[in-house]
């Protein structure tokens, strides 16, 4: 169970203290929480438009969900678009609420989460009910059904559009390149450049406080991060944690080149974390490092497991 709850396990629902915050003219965040005690919410970010808003991933709960609502109600503008970066349930949660009041808005992502539906989700699902079966703890279990019931929302969290190779698209009046990356973090997955602004969302090939590997094919991911490397950015939003500069970016990526070199020889799993920790140390002044710790233990076990399950997330029968 602990590999498919994302190293956190069984997180309680807690209100959010978020709010949007602009961060250059017309692109708003809405900062997701990954802390020990809540279950986690993406980042989600808002384009203004000129006619409407874009907005990029729509957090897990429904508390975030109304954030980016409330934002649309403040400004009275109508969301035009959703662009979901991957299927990860704490970037797509909150579709569906965005559907009901915009019903016209249109969803853009890869076609990974048909995917997911057929494998990932499903056994997550089946241990969620096994897990409310067996604990005797309340908030633990309206926790778990709450993750049972978003499962189970299925085609309400599906994308409108398929993206299913890189282009160029034109949304409320807005100029965005759209990339697609297969078989890195998931199996599909989008990352945004916004030319007007040089910012680039990013979604979670850069994530903090921690690289979340759960379904990635690390290899894949480190020729995404090459990649995104060369693009003229000025900014970068990750899936989680706060926006970086490009030379904050550039200690990500190195952090991660040494991650992944470090759980490939033969070195002691605490010298690898350790590691991390230090080379990450500057992006995360905030963190808990017990739990930044607890984290990458999980992490870097998961990098040494079963060769032939990476292999699979690679897209290597």
């Amino acid at each position: 169970m602990r590999r498919l709850l994302l190293a956190a396990c069984l997180f309680i629902l807690a209100p959010s203290s978020v709010h949007a915050t602009e961060i250059v003219a017309g692109v708003h965040l809405i900062r997701g929480e990954f802390t020990p005690g809540i279950q986690p919410d993406g980042n989600s970010v808002i384009i203004r438009g000129t006619d409407g808003l874009i907005v990029v991933d729509t957090g897990r709960h429904p508390i975030h969900a109304d954030l980016i609502l409330d934002f649309a109600a403040a400004e009275k503008l109508p969301i035009r678009a959703v662009i979901n970066t991957h299927w990860h349930l704490d970037h797509i949660g909150g579709n569906r609420l965005i559907r009901l009041q915009f019903p016209e808005v249109r969803i853009y992502a890869s076609g990974a989460l048909a995917g997911a539906r057929k494998g990932f989700l499903p056994r997550y699902r089946s241990q969620l009910e096994d897990s409310i079966t067996h604990t005797d703890d309340l908030e633990q279990k309206i926790m778990l059904k709450a993750e049972v019931d978003l499962i189970d929302a299925g085609d309400e969290l599906m994308p409108t559009d398929v993206i299913a190779a890189s282009r160029a698209l034109s949304i409320a009046g807005r100029e965005l390149r759209i990339t697609l990356e297969e078989n890195s973090v998931t199996a599909g997955d989008l990352w945004i450049h916004d030319p007007s602004t040089g910012v680039v969302i990013a979604g979670d090939l850069v994530t903090l406080p921690a690289p979340f590997l759960d379904t990635a094919c690390p290899a894949r991911w480190k020729s995404t991060l090459d990649r995104l490397a060369k693009m003229d950015f000025s900014l970068l939003i990750p899936g989680h944690g706060a926006p970086m500069t490009r030379q904050q970016f550039a200690t990500y990526r190195r952090s991660f080149d040494s991650l992944l070199a470090c759980a490939a020889s033969d070195a002691k799993k605490e010298t690898c974390v350790s590691n991390w920790i230090t080379g990450v140390a500057s992006l995360t002044p905030d963190e808990n490092p017990r739990f930044m710790r607890g984290l990458m233990d999980y992490y870097v076990d998961l990098l040494r497991s079963d060769a032939s399950e990476i292999a699979k997330r690679c897209g290597i029968k």
